[in-house]
């Protein structure tokens, strides 16, 4: 059984030092491929160095280059070609962490739309697909989509936590559906579980969003609370019941759509 995590902050820093042993870990608990997340134009920049240092062959740790909504307000059109130079790069294999967040508003929420609009555009121009961060704010999230999506080539809607009616949404227009931890959440996350088994099959893939979210069901939990990629199985064994799926049959067709929509490739 293979496991992808389709989204990792590694280059957060709780893991600082800790790198090679949360690898290890990883790949005991059958998490081979990774794609970190970048959320800024630095931190693009190093999570692809990390990509790079930690898997020189580009065969296990891959990348997003982007600009979250919390960082739109630094986006200006001098950005467009230092982005654009990061998703030349091999191992950069999607545009993103990009959206909109009505829910903090970090950046005021002009500016999310102008940064998500461009990375959009990008996206379309260069083939790749986009890592979408939405929050209290899928109406006009896709509303903006729709502009784009017949010149993108997929996009997934990272950290899903919303309701029926924007999972459909989502679904109707050809997206992507990535599901976390949030899912073993009994406080918050327990209207995911009649919704997970709508999603079809090659619409959805796992990740931790590590070292956030994590998982509530986990047992024993770790003494530091830090969510790692070596607990992405627990994330799988709740959407498998949930679905009614064998564990080894989810994880079967999460890693396949994983390695389609990255473009990732096979590992013997």
């Amino acid at each position: 059984m293979q496991l992808i995590d389709i989204g990792v902050n590694l280059t957060a820093s709780q893991f600082d030092g800790q790198h090679r042993a949360l690898l290890e870990r990883a790949e005991a608990a059958n998490v081979v491929q990774m794609v970190l997340t970048g959320t800024s134009l630095a931190g693009s920049e190093a999570a692809l160095e990390l990509a790079r240092q930690l898997d020189p062959d580009g065969q296990r740790l891959f990348c997003t280059a982007g600009v979250h909504p919390h960082d739109a307000s630094h986006w200006s059109p001098a950005s467009e070609r230092p982005l654009a130079a990061l998703l030349d790069e091999r191992q950069v294999v999607a545009v993103g962490e990009c959206g909109l967040d009505f829910n903090r508003d970090f950046s005021p929420r002009p500016a999310q739309e102008a940064a998500f609009e461009a990375q959009l555009a990008l996206a379309a121009h260069k083939q790749l697909p986009v890592f979408v961060h939405e929050r209290d704010a899928h109406p006009r999230l896709l509303a903006i989509l729709k502009a784009y999506r017949d010149h993108l080539p997929a996009a997934v809607v990272h950290c899903f936590t919303g309701d029926r009616q924007a999972l459909f949404a989502y679904l109707d227009l050809d997206l992507h559906i990535g599901i976390t931890g949030w899912i073993c959440d009994e406080r918050r996350g327990s209207h995911l579980h009649p919704l997970v088994a709508s999603i079809p099959r090659g619409r959805l893939m796992l990740e931790t969003d590590a070292p956030w979210l994590l998982p509530r069901t986990l047992r024993p939990k770790p003494k530091n609370g830090r969510n790692e990629p070596a607990y992405l199985p627990e994330v799988l064994r709740e959407v498998a019941r949930h679905r009614g799926e064998s564990e080894a049959e989810l994880a079967a067709h999460t890693t396949a759509c994983a390695r389609t929509f990255f473009n990732l490739p096979d590992l013997d």
